[in-house]
């Protein structure tokens, strides 16, 4: 399955909303993404997952790279994402600690 990706931006907040599949293949298109949004300056990034079917380590680690890039910048990335079988993923892994995970957009732009 192929990966979609789309931008907007909500108030100081530029939103990536993702569907698909996140994994060794796809995860490339997303990390250059959030790398053009950083070298654009913005800083200040919510990634929506609810559309996301899959999330492997790859894609795991895009994030990290990403969260690393925004905050060099003193920015910010946080997650929307409420389905149990991503949330795992990241209990899991113990990156619930280092992302902030929220339920909605509005409830990530305005925490």
């Amino acid at each position: 399955m192929d990966l979609s990706l789309q931008t907007r931006n909500e108030g100081d907040w530029t939103v990536v909303a993702v569907g698909g599949e996140i994994d060794v293949y796809t995860a490339p298109k997303l990390r250059e993404a959030l790398v053009e949004l950083v070298n654009e300056g913005r800083f200040q990034l919510v990634v929506d997952l609810e559309q996301v079917d899959f999330l492997d380590s790859t894609g795991l680690g895009v994030l990290v790279g990403g969260l690393k890039r925004v905050r060099a910048n003193d920015g910010n990335l946080r997650v929307v994402c409420t389905q149990e079988r991503l949330l795992k993923i990241f209990r899991i892994t113990g990156l619930t600690k280092v992302f902030a995970i929220h339920e909605s957009v509005a409830a990530a732009t305005n925490a």
